[in-house]
Parts: C-alpha cells; structure tokens; sequence
C-alpha cells in the first residue's frame, strides 16, 4: 500500500481528503511560550486568512497551544470554513505552563491517554472549531500508563459517533515504527507527526513505513528550532546556488524526501508565509541533495527533543 498523491504537489489522507503538501502550523499563533492568546489577534487573522488565499488547505494545531486560544483564533479566522480546508487538532497531552517548550532543558511533558479525558477533549475541540466533525484528530503523545488500544479505542468510539473523521497519532519528539504498526492493529491511522526535518533524521524508519502503509508523515519543526534556517545556516550556500531561500530549501527537500511528507511550517509573518508557500517551485538535483547532506553532516543542528514524562 503507498500514499496516494494525484500530483507530486498534493496527497490524500486516508481515502477522501485530498490536500495540497504545504500547509500551515498555527502553534506560534498563541502567547509567549505557546500559552494564552496570541497578542495581536488581527495580525492571527490576517495570517490565518492570507494562508487560505495563498492555498494552504491543511491546518494543524492542537488543544494544549493555549491550551485552547489556538483553535478559537481558528476559528474566528476562518469559520465558516472553505469546503476543501482540513483541520487537525490534537489531544492528549497536558501542559504546566508558558515556560515547559521554551527554556532549555525544560522541553517537559504530560501525557494523558485516559479514554474519559481524550473524549473530554475531542468535545472541547469541537466547540473551541465550531465543527460538528474534526477532518483529522491526532493523539498528540502515547500515554505509557494507559494501553495503547484503550487510547485509540476512545477516539475509533468518537470516529464511528461522527465526530471525528480521520484517525492520527503524534510523537513527542516521535512515533517509533514499531508504535505505528501497533497503533495500526486497534485503528485506522491516516498520518503520524513526528520531529523531523533535514538535519534531524531520526525519524528515518517511521517515515519509511508510513509511506509503505499509506500513512501521511507531518514533520513537526520542519524548519529545525531555529539554527536551521537563521543567519548562520550552513544551508545558506546550497540555497544560493538553487536560487532559494533557506526556509525554501529546508521544505523543499522534506517534499523530495517522501511523497508521504505533508509540511505545516509555521510562521507568524505574512512574507515568511508567501516565501515558505513557494518552496514546492523548488526542484533539487543529484548535486544538490549531496551539498545538502554535507552541510548537515555531523548532526550539529539536530533540533532539541523534548522529553516525555508522565507525572
């Protein structure tokens, strides 16, 4: 089984949603440390809204970024929704406050798989959407305590309610491919979402298998957290020489990599969002692909893992 794309710039989750392969990471559309709302709300609008005109036809966000401000500035945006938008959110993970992504050696996480909690979330969703079906929910972190069947079996409950339409699961940093083929025996998973990106290829295996089984992968810090494409990149040279920039080049090649890539760059600047949309002009050749190893060779620039706990 492959993913099925009906062009190398679009692909289908599951059977039904067919969406072009940029779409846009609403995360940093809340307050410092991805808690509260985001500061000026407008300005969230406009980018939310000026992502659609541009073509993004998939959003991902998820119910901690707030924890809840992200959908509802979703919504506010964009509601009621263009026909081909999908929206992914996600549930199962707890946070403590602003500071738990921001601070170094302080990436810590909570998850939470009680099948209550998780239907308490999907309801939350919902609402905080103005949906009456969420196109695709992610278990946003596997909670060690709770039996992977009993995680899944709450959202297949939910799916077969109609309140959820498609089935995904996360990894903080990653899903292993072991975990995929174990979430594949108790649900129908479209899409997993993984840390990956061009200088951190842990994730290699459970790409693999994704595209093998039909699976979208949705790297998360597609970009790196920040090294990747800042003034010192060592990308700089190669982008120069395929006439990019080097958020381009950085998606550009997440696109070659695997027809099951589907990217969600965030951003919260209106030209960093035009610029990231243009990536897919981007074509890389056989030379190019070698300069782009060699510069990410060593695995300097490998972004930070969070670590995930339960306590």
């Amino acid at each position: 089984m492959s993913v099925l794309t009906t062009s190398p710039d679009r692909i289908r989750l599951g059977s039904d949603l067919d969406v072009g392969r940029i779409g846009y990471g609403a995360m940093h559309l809340t307050g410092p440390g991805m808690w509260g709302p985001y500061p000026d709300p407008a300005r969230a609008v406009s980018v939310l809204r000026r992502a659609v005109d541009l073509g993004v036809e998939f959003i991902d966000t998820a119910d901690c970024y707030g924890p809840g401000d992200n959908e509802r500035i979703i919504r506010e945006a964009l509601h009621p929704y263009p026909e081909q938008l999908v929206i992914c959110t996600k549930g199962g993970l707890l946070r403590r406050g602003p500071s738990d992504w921001t601070l170094p050696g302080q990436e810590y996480i909570t998850p939470l798989g009680r099948p209550a909690y998780l239907r308490q979330q999907v309801e939350m969703s919902l609402r905080n959407l103005g949906v009456e079906r969420i196109g695709l929910y992610q278990l946003h972190s596997i909670d060690p305590l709770v039996p992977l069947a009993e995680q899944l079996g709450a959202l297949t409950e939910m799916r077969a309610e109609g309140k959820i339409h498609h089935i995904g699961i996360s990894g903080q940093p990653e899903v292993t491919h072991e975990e995929l083929s174990q979430a594949g025996e108790h649900a129908d998973i479209v899409a997993v979402e993984n840390l990956y990106n061009v200088a951190d290829r842990t994730g290699d295996a459970a790409l693999d298998y994704a595209e093998r089984n039909g699976m979208a992968f949705i790297p998360w810090f597609p970009l790196g957290h920040g090294q990747l494409v800042g003034p010192r990149s060592p990308l700089a040279g190669v982008a120069a020489q395929c006439g990019a920039s080097v958020s381009q080049l950085a998606l550009a090649w997440l696109l070659w990599r695997s027809p099951a890539t589907l990217l969600i760059p965030g951003t919260t600047s209106l030209a960093h969002l035009e610029e990231n949309m243009k990536a897919a002009r981007i074509s890389l050749n056989e030379d190019d692909l070698r300069l782009i190893d060699a510069a990410v060779a060593g695995g300097t620039l490998a972004a930070r893992r969070p670590v995930r706990e339960r306590g």
